[in-house]
């Protein structure tokens, strides 16, 4: 990293950013890109990871990558000469009741959760850790910054959340510890827990739908913005001083059992 990654400049910066393609994380790189510093993606969605690409030509590269694939992110970081930033967007859902009228909650799907989401996120850290580690350090001693994604789900799960909060909640339990891990690196580790976000799960939902959910938020009364979301990360980058920690970006929500 150059002098200027902790003196508001992104110029001389790489970042990865997993589930790149679409919500969160294809504002993320937008936003990154607008800065200055160049984007990697890692995203199963060929076709839309593809057409980013080619949008922002020369700042931006798509690999098609499974986060949950030792082999698969190992192959695509050995593509890339250096990374000074990692953004984890990449997850998936499920609602579905530990116990209800459908019977059980099935066990795959629980764990795919996790696998996804909880896993893949580590994954992803640990394998780019070692990576960053090869870097010189700025000023400050930092060699790079994860950032990480987890929900207002992690402390607030509604009904038929039990898989999608578990996973979340993993990310917020190992923020701390693999913050101090990585700390005599110059790495640091933050983690972002959204709440209602407009993003594609969110789109597929009636217009009534998403008003609702926006209105339950004290806030601003709307569902966030994922350019608000990528503003978050490009702050969390240019301080130093923000390590270890799990902040909520949520307008003052506190969701209800449902």
């Amino acid at each position: 990293m150059g002098e200027g990654f902790s003196q508001m400049n992104l110029e001389n910066s790489t970042a990865i950013v997993t589930g790149g393609a679409s919500g969160l994380g294809e504002a993320t790189v937008r936003k990154l890109v607008e800065t200055g510093a160049k984007a990697v993606v890692f995203d199963l969605q060929q076709e839309k990871g593809a057409k980013l690409e080619q949008e922002l030509k020369g700042r931006v590269r798509f690999f098609k990558t499974d986060v949950t694939d030792e082999k698969s992110v190992q192959d695509a970081l050995e593509q890339i000469e250096s990374v000074n930033i990692l953004v984890n967007c990449a997850g998936i859902g499920a609602a579905k009741k530990t116990y209800g009228k459908s019977g059980v909650h099935d066990l795959a799907s629980f764990r795919k959760v996790i696998e996804v989401n909880l896993i893949g996120t580590f994954n992803v850290i640990r394998l780019t850790a070692e990576k960053m580690a090869q870097n010189s350090p700025n000023e400050e001693g930092e060699r790079g910054v994860i950032i990480n994604t987890a929900s207002v789900a992690a402390f607030e799960g509604q009904i038929g959340q039990a898989a999608y909060s578990a996973s979340k909640g993993g990310i917020v339990g190992m923020t701390l510890p693999v913050a101090r891990d990585l700390a005599s690196l110059g790495i640091r580790v933050v983690t972002i827990a959204p709440g209602v976000f407009e993003t594609p799960l969110f789109a597929s939902l009636p217009e009534k739908a998403r008003d609702a959910l926006g209105k339950m938020t004290p806030f601003p009364p709307r569902l966030g913005r994922p350019a608000e979301y990528a503003q978050l990360v490009q702050s969390i980058v240019l301080n130093p001083m923000l390590n270890g920690e799990t902040i909520r970006l949520d307008g003052a929500i506190r969701m209800q059992p449902k």
